[in-house]
């Protein structure tokens, strides 16, 4: 697998301060890449924070009223949390500044036993023909749920697939990976914002999806999409039709996001990496 850029790709790695024509030192895992190339992103790499049946955005303030969630990034949410009090100090991301919150659903196999996941990686990049000068920062404290937890049929892949890695061709159901490549489930969120609420009564009035390129009047406000990709040890093809998620059915998959970023390095981030058009991973600065 090729790990070069296409021409005038650049790469910053580390704290995202801005572009630069140096070559990098080693050129990151074609992972960090995401699933529309060397556009302008940043990436954040998570490991496993903590598991629970909580759901802070549905069943807020409702301690095990959820299906069994894995979470990512800050270890201190759950049913309780609120924005107000929520502890931005500790993260369990490869950037110590993103103290937002990620979880999904658990995924089990045939004996009901969870599959622990490796880590979760979050691309933040502008929506296919979204221009990425019009793309501003989430506002602090924005909730936002992708993927339909209730779904009896599958879900359209631009929202949420599975794939084997390293590709990132999305299939509707985990394909048979072979023995040492890993299973990914990616979700993606919504784009675009009414511009006046961090949550919405149904936690998705509030966000809505671009099409062609352009938000909607009803969500004005250009934000970063993030796909999500929740990244699994190597599933043997045997046990692949075994698997199931907390929610119930693979064709449940979901994800959940709190922005709890610390403000000025998202807004950084969003200027030097989105709006310059820079693909940057992101170090722990």
């Amino acid at each position: 697998m090729s790990r070069g850029f296409a021409a005038g790709a650049v790469v910053v790695l580390g704290a995202c301060a801005g572009p630069t024509s140096a070559s990098p030192p080693a050129a990151p895992d074609a992972i960090h890449l995401g699933p529309q190339g060397n556009v302008g992103q940043f990436v954040v790499q998570c490991a496993p924070s903590h598991a629970g049946f909580d759901d802070p955005i549905l069943y807020p303030g409702q301690p095990g009223a959820s299906h069994l969630h894995q979470f990512f990034g800050n270890p201190d949410i759950d049913a309780m949390s609120t924005s107000e009090d929520a502890d931005r100090s500790t993260t369990s991301c490869d950037q110590r500044l993103d103290t937002a919150s990620y979880w999904a659903p658990a995924l089990l196999d045939a004996s009901g036993d969870v599959v622990e996941p490796i880590d979760v990686v979050a691309y933040y990049r502008a929506a296919v023909g979204v221009d990425p000068a019009s793309v501003v920062p989430y506002p602090q404290g924005l909730k936002m749920v992708a993927g339909d937890h209730r779904a009896v049929d599958p879900q359209p892949t631009t929202l949420v697939g599975w794939s084997c890695a390293p590709g990132r061709a999305r299939s509707e159901a985990p394909p048979a990976c072979t023995p040492r490549q890993e299973l990914h489930m990616w979700v993606t969120f919504p784009d675009c914002w009414d511009g006046e609420r961090d949550d919405s009564e149904d936690h998705r009035a509030h966000v809505g999806y671009s099409e062609e390129g352009a938000c909607p009047p009803s969500h004005p406000v250009a934000i970063p999409q993030l796909d999500l990709a929740v990244r699994y040890p190597p599933i043997a093809a045997d046990e692949v039709a075994g698997l199931l998620l907390a929610s119930g059915d693979l064709t449940t998959a979901h994800a959940d996001f709190w922005n709890l970023w610390d403000e000025a390095k998202l807004r950084r981030e969003v200027d030097v990496c989105i709006h310059g058009d820079v693909v940057c991973t992101l170090g722990p600065g």
